[in-house]
C-alpha cells in the first residue's frame, strides 16, 4: 500500500510521488493532452478572430490616413498575430507529425511549451492592437497609461495569479 504524502499526494513503494490519481504515465499523458487541447481551443478562437480583424484593417479607407507610427504599430501587430497563430496551432501539427511514435509524454511537454509561447505572443499582440486602436480613438497622452493598465491586468490574470497559486500550494517537504 502507498503511504500518504503531504498536500493530498501519496508516496509509492519506490518513493515516487503521486498526484492522487491511479493512472499510468500513458494515461496521465492522454489526460494532460486532452486538457491542453481544451485550453488551446479557447485561445485559438480569440486569436483567429483578432487576427482576422487585423487582416481586414489594411483594406479600409481610413488605413491610408494613419501616420507612419500607426502603420508601424499595425505591421508589428499583424506579425505578432501571425506568430501567435503559429504557436497556438503548433501543438496540433506537432502531435500529428509524431503521432504513433510512442512519444505522448514528450509531445505533451513540447505542446505545453509552445502553448505558453503562444500566450506570451498573444499578450504582445493584444498590447499592440490596443495601443493602435486607442491611439486612433483617443489621440491623447492617456493612451500609454490605459494600455499599461490593461497589460498589467492581463499579466496578473494570466501569469501572476497562477504563479501565486503555485507558490502558495507547493508541496511542503
Amino acid at each position: 500500500m502507498a503511504a500518504t504524502g503531504g498536500q493530498g499526494g501519496r508516496t509509492g513503494p519506490g518513493g515516487e510521488r503521486h498526484n492522487g490519481r491511479e493512472e499510468s504515465a500513458d494515461e496521465r499523458a492522454d489526460r494532460r493532452w486532452n486538457e491542453l487541447l481544451q485550453e488551446v481551443r479557447v485561445t485559438q478562437t480569440g486569436v483567429q478572430i483578432l487576427f482576422g480583424f487585423l487582416l481586414t484593417v489594411v483594406f479600409t479607407p481610413r488605413f491610408a490616413t494613419l501616420d507612419d507610427t500607426d502603420h508601424i504599430i499595425y505591421v508589428i501587430t499583424v506579425v505578432l498575430g501571425a506568430a501567435t497563430t503559429g504557436a497556438l496551432v503548433s501543438p496540433v501539427s506537432f502531435h500529428r507529425i509524431v503521432s504513433g511514435r510512442r512519444m505522448k509524454p514528450q509531445t505533451v511537454a513540447w505542446a505545453g511549451r509552445l502553448t505558453m509561447v503562444g500566450v506570451v505572443l498573444l499578450l504582445a499582440t493584444v498590447t499592440c492592437a490596443l495601443l493602435l486602436i486607442l491611439r486612433i480613438a483617443l489621440h491623447n497622452a492617456a493612451v500609454p497609461w490605459l494600455v499599461a493598465g490593461v497589460v498589467a491586468w492581463l499579466v496578473l490574470c494570466w501569469f501572476g495569479l497562477p504563479g501565486w497559486a503555485l507558490h502558495r500550494n507547493k508541496p511542503r517537504e
